[in-house]
């Protein structure tokens, strides 16, 4: 899995965060603690969940000092449960309180996209759709968050406006319909590029399969007109693939993966979602001071 392993993008990434955090020092340390004291502290999980990002938190009090030990105790991908011991950090006390809070922030909102998608994925067994994420994400996070989406057992969807043409209605608007979006799009994109477009009307499910639509996307729809697009899809182009979005919940998603779309993709599984209740507690002083 990504992450096995630093990436040097994402040590980028957390040196501007820590700058953001520590600025000129971490006045409250220095000023409370003796240079040398150091602790051993564990990192526990306060709820149940799915825990994703071990690498992440641990790389952030590397990236702190190298010094600093970080023992794993669960992978990411492991359900635990409350008052699970995640991981220890021993080392220099200083290092361990100034890396601590960008290291929970990371693990717990990361744990907490992997949980909610748990729940959307076990929604889905035993059928044979697909759960994919979407583009809202937080700005600079993406590649955590679409990473803690794949641990909970979800898939990605494009990373970027770079990586896939993707017609929705505003672009319908701009270029004068669904046919003329496709056809310029695929004038100039390479033959290995998909172009899906979005349809809010079987009248536009028939454009777009007229047009060579590779992707359709059902937005919005109910269930009936959702099933009857399906079918339509499946007996005049059976090669594309159907996605169905839009106000996708827990309490829907299984009637909508049961009309016969192939993919979902729900945006609040990165949008919408509550951090898992993370935190580190220093439990054993080496000495060198006084706490």
């Amino acid at each position: 899995m990504m992450f096995n392993g630093y990436n040097e993008g994402l040590l980028d990434w957390i040196r501007l965060w820590l700058q953001e955090d520590v600025g000129s020092g971490d006045i409250t340390t220095q000023t409370t603690i003796a240079p040398g004291h150091e602790s051993k502290a564990i990192i526990h999980a306060k709820e149940d969940g799915i825990i994703a990002g071990m690498p992440v938190a641990e790389a952030v009090f590397r990236a702190v000092s190298p010094s600093l030990q970080f023992t794993a105790m669960v992978e990411d991908g492991d359900r635990v449960s409350k008052g699970t011991v995640l991981a220890e950090v021993e080392g220099s006390t200083h290092h361990i309180l100034t890396g601590e809070r960008l290291a929970l922030n990371l693990l717990q909102r990361m744990s907490g996209i992997a949980t909610r998608t748990r729940t959307y994925v076990e929604a889905l067994e035993g059928l044979p759709t697909r759960l994919v994420d979407t583009r809202k994400t937080t700005p600079g996070h993406r590649m955590l968050e679409k990473y803690a989406v794949r641990v909970g057992g979800g898939a990605n969807h494009r990373f970027g406006l770079y990586d896939a043409v993707m017609i929705k209605d505003n672009h319908i608007k701009g270029a004068g319909g669904i046919t003329a979006a496709v056809t310029r799009a695929r004038a100039h994109i390479p033959h290995t590029m998909t172009i899906e477009v979005e349809t809010e009307s079987l009248e536009q499910v028939e454009e777009a399969i007229q047009a060579g639509a590779d992707i359709i996307m059902l937005d919005n729809m109910g269930l009936e007109p959702m099933a009857e697009a399906v079918r339509m899809i499946k007996s005049k182009a059976p090669h594309v693939r159907v996605e169905a979005s839009g106000n996708v919940s827990l309490e829907t998603i299984k009637g909508i993966a049961q009309t016969g779309v192939d993919v979902i993709s729900v945006g609040r599984l990165t949008y919408s979602f509550s951090s898992l209740d993370i935190s580190l507690d220093l439990n054993a002083k080496k000495g060198g001071g006084t706490a």
